[in-house]
């Protein structure tokens, strides 16, 4: 074998003496890798995160028994009302945490009867473009620094759990949940990824119940086709507790449900869309149970109809339609909305950034009456 080494040498200086035809020869990587990449950012490993921010055994009892409790609820064997309500989306520490405080105190008082769960957003979908959620820009100035996000996030899910209160989420994409959903109870798919083999495969691995929203088309069998996809056990791409890339295998996630929340032909919320929905979920072989989201299409983005939507909702469950296991709605301490500000410390406290919300006042009212509906 020695004897053949200085030929093969040869034969390589010749080639690399060679010109290159025009076909045969080869680029720099940089010319077509990464052409539109302006940099990469390490980012905060997810047990790394933990460590800085790590659950408490209060907390933990909280997440678990969330999840067990909703649980529950989706199975038929606790006929309380479901109750996500929150923000429409999480972009003040202090605000979200005083929010948290008035709701786990309403909470309290009417657990017999309403299982309530904090809506804490922190990741948006957007149409075209917009401030994408507080793990994405924290700052709300476009300075992206995803890593104060993460632990601002883990750290409002930490506070809200140790006051005793159960949060959901929507799961925007699969990196996240690694750093955060030991603290979640109940996560959501939105309108927009419900299709998305991506998300069907990650829900696939979560740990808590999750529900799928119709598409902005309205059509259910997105979502029901997400449910069902989602109950198997799936092999993708995503990372580990170190940050590692990695293949992922699914056991399969049994606790997905339906969320109606109209399209772009109107709402479904009303009697006939309900029977639809539940027809549905039945022929294909799943638990004819969901919950209603109040705003979206089903108020037409007007948060002040949420209220007049949640009591048709209620009036019909009521009157003995057992398939419909809780509601969502929109709310923040101020009702409305607000653009963003060059200068974030101009923005009014407790008011949302992205879609209009219901106040607190209206908010609680509502809760309140509701609990003495059912107590009745």
């Amino acid at each position: 074998m020695p004897a053949s080494a200085p030929p093969a040498a040869a034969t390589t200086a010749a080639a690399e003496s060679a010109p290159a035809s025009p076909d045969s020869r080869e680029t720099d990587s940089r010319d077509t890798n990464n052409v539109n990449v302006r940099e990469f950012t390490q980012l905060i490993s997810p047990t790394e995160l933990a460590a800085e921010y790590p659950a408490t055994a209060a907390a933990r009892s909280v997440v678990q028994s969330g999840r067990e409790q909703i649980k529950r609820v989706l199975a038929g064997e606790d006929e309380r009302l479901l109750c996500v309500v929150g923000p429409c989306s999480i972009h003040d520490e202090q605000a979200a945490l005083e929010y948290a405080a008035k709701l786990k105190a309403v909470a309290a008082e009417t657990e017999d009867k309403l299982l309530i769960v904090m809506r804490v957003y922190f990741e948006k979908p957007r149409t075209t473009v917009g401030w994408k959620g507080l793990i994405s820009d924290p700052g709300l100035n476009e300075k992206f620094d995803m890593a104060e996000g993460l632990r601002k996030a883990r750290r409002i899910l930490l506070e809200i759990a140790d006051l005793g209160l159960p949060a959901a989420t929507e799961m925007l994409e699969p990196i996240t949940p690694q750093y955060i959903a030991d603290l979640i109870a109940l996560a959501s798919i939105g309108a927009r990824t419900t299709e998305s083999p991506c998300h069907r495969q990650m829900s696939s691995g979560l740990s808590m119940p999750v529900g799928y929203k119709n598409g902005t088309d309205g059509s259910l069998q997105t979502a029901l086709n997400a449910m069902t996809a989602a109950r198997a056990g799936h092999s993708f791409l995503g990372i580990d507790p170190d940050g590692k890339t990695c293949i992922v295998r699914s056991a399969g996630n049994p606790w997905g449900h339906l969320i109606l929340r109209g399209g772009h032909n109107g709402p479904n919320y009303d009697a006939e869309s309900i029977a639809k929905a539940t027809a549905g979920l039945i022929d294909d072989g799943l638990p004819p149970r969901f919950l209603v989201d109040c705003s979206h299409a089903n108020s037409g983005k007007d948060p002040l109809r949420q209220p007049s939507v949640w009591q048709n909702v209620l009036g019909q469950r009521l009157d003995g339609n057992d398939s419909i296991i809780g509601m969502m709605l929109e709310s923040n301490l101020y009702e409305g909305n607000q653009s963003l500000t060059p200068d974030a410390a101009d923005l009014k406290y407790g008011v949302s950034v992205t879609d209009g919300c219901l106040g607190w006042e209206d908010t609680e009212t509502l809760l309140r009456e509701t609990y003495a509906k059912l107590a009745s």
